[in-house]
């Protein structure tokens, strides 16, 4: 009784229920979905519904750098607190070194921030989880960071509510190498079976290349569904 009153107490069995309850926002969250191809990343989400909201003010992708992209599940306040914290770090790292900063180093700096707040009384875990993905001297990269500070590179991912219907779709169609046209029909496929509402109104999905980020229009989603 009383162990997830606090983010620094371990219960009997082992466990920080406070990040355990942060995993769980993730999982309430609408889908968010990345995937690599051979020479850029895929990021995709559906947006939440709100009646009479304009949904151009509120994201789910953002862009971190000309190199760099988020897509987020959970907490919409945390993601904003957490892309903004990456795009200082990664204009710090070009000030500082006069180059890109690396995906996964980035992807280090935000886990190291998000393991930080379950090191001290007072403080609560962030509510949201990530997925980061760019290209950079080591090619296309996808990491998911999550509620406790853990970094995991994937070839493709998805994260909340309909995470585990669309990670089937992901095991099953996935393949090395695949070409922009055929990453973005199945991370289309995959978002609308994770999403039964799930129309290209409510869908953000960008390509992210070395040169920058491209959003696919609603009309060019409606072609490839």
């Amino acid at each position: 009784m009383a162990y997830d009153r606090t983010i620094v107490v371990f219960s009997p069995d082992g466990r920080l229920l406070q990040v355990e309850y942060a995993r769980q926002m993730v999982k309430n969250g609408s889908t968010s979905l990345g995937l690599k191809i051979s020479d850029a990343i895929i990021l995709g989400a559906v947006k939440p519904s709100m009646p009479l909201a304009v949904t151009e003010s509120y994201k789910k992708i953002h862009e971190v750098d000309n190199h760099t992209g988020i897509v987020s599940s959970g907490s919409l306040a945390d993601a904003r607190e957490l892309v903004e914290y990456a795009r200082v770090k990664a204009q710090v790292n070009r000030v500082t070194y006069g180059e890109p900063i690396s995906v996964s180093s980035l992807t280090k700096q935000i886990c190291d921030r998000k393991h930080l707040v379950t090191q001290y009384a007072g403080v609560r875990p962030y509510g949201v989880g990530l997925l980061v993905g760019g290209i950079d001297e080591n090619g296309a990269s996808l990491f998911e960071t999550e509620p406790s500070g853990t970094m995991i590179e994937w070839k493709a991912h998805a994260i909340g509510r309909g995470a585990d219907k669309a990670k089937k779709v992901l095991n099953r169609g996935y393949k090395d190498g695949m070409k922009t046209e055929d990453g973005i029909k199945l991370l289309l496929k995959a978002l609308k079976t994770g999403e039964k509402n799930a129309t290209a109104d409510n869908m953000e999905i960008v390509v992210v290349r070395k040169d920058g980020m491209k959003t696919i229009s609603k009309e060019e989603m409606k072609k490839l569904m």
